[in-house]
């Protein structure tokens, strides 16, 4: 994909994350990995909705603007960490989803065994500390989840998400979202019932081949 490509596709899903209630104002961020030593991200300060492909900056890996006439958000730290650690993730989706967040201002993981599909696409949602935000602080307290993780709650703050292209990135935005929803329900009922233990080693063993097969199908691309 070329690099006007992912301009536009950034633009689509700047405009789904506002338009459905993922983000508010000038809330959150998104980066695509265009090479090994460059990244394309929304800059500061500019509601994800209303962008054009000049809004958009590229960066090195070290967050410093290459091209572009805004100012980089001042989260750029924390994606840089995710893709020096992550060399298989491409895209970062940073967003303040609603009632996730509001499990994270809570001081609540999203890490119980409730949702079968869950498990299989995301694992669990661990909750990373709260540091301030645009700070290295940040960037520690997510890094002992990055490894194994694909979607992290930051206390207080919102959510960060990642994946194998912009399309994953988001698409598992939208899944912690969903399940903070069905997870608040079932607090609601008070009759919590996850899986047990041996179903969900089963889950386990089934998303570990289908990240094979997907490792797969990529090295054949």
């Amino acid at each position: 994909m070329r690099e006007h490509e992912y301009r536009l596709e950034i633009l689509r899903y700047g405009k789904m994350l506002h338009e459905r209630g993922l983000i508010a104002a000038t809330d959150g961020n998104i980066s695509v990995r265009l090479n090994a030593s460059q990244v394309l991200t929304t800059p500061t300060c500019i509601c994800k909705g209303m962008m054009t492909v000049d809004d958009l900056l590229v960066v090195d890996m070290h967050g410093r603007r290459l091209s572009g006439f805004r100012d980089v958000t001042s989260e750029i730290a924390m994606h840089m960490t995710i893709y020096r650690m992550r060399p298989d993730v491409q895209a970062i989706v940073h967003a303040h989803p609603p009632t996730a967040t509001g499990f994270a201002a809570c001081g609540l993981a999203l890490d119980q065994a409730l949702i079968s599909e869950v498990l299989l696409s995301l694992g669990t949602v661990p909750l990373a500390k709260y540091a301030t935000p645009g700070t290295n602080e940040l960037s520690e307290s997510l890094a002992p989840y990055i490894p194994d993780h694909d979607a992290v709650l930051m206390a207080n703050h919102g959510v960060v998400t990642y994946g194998s292209d912009l399309t994953q990135a988001y698409m598992n935005m939208e899944t912690v979202e969903h399940f903070a929803r069905i997870a608040l329900v079932v607090k609601q009922l008070g009759c919590e019932r996850p899986l047990a233990p041996e179903q969900v080693d089963k889950l386990h063993e089934i998303r570990q081949r289908i990240q094979l097969y997907k490792l797969e199908m990529r090295s054949r691309a």
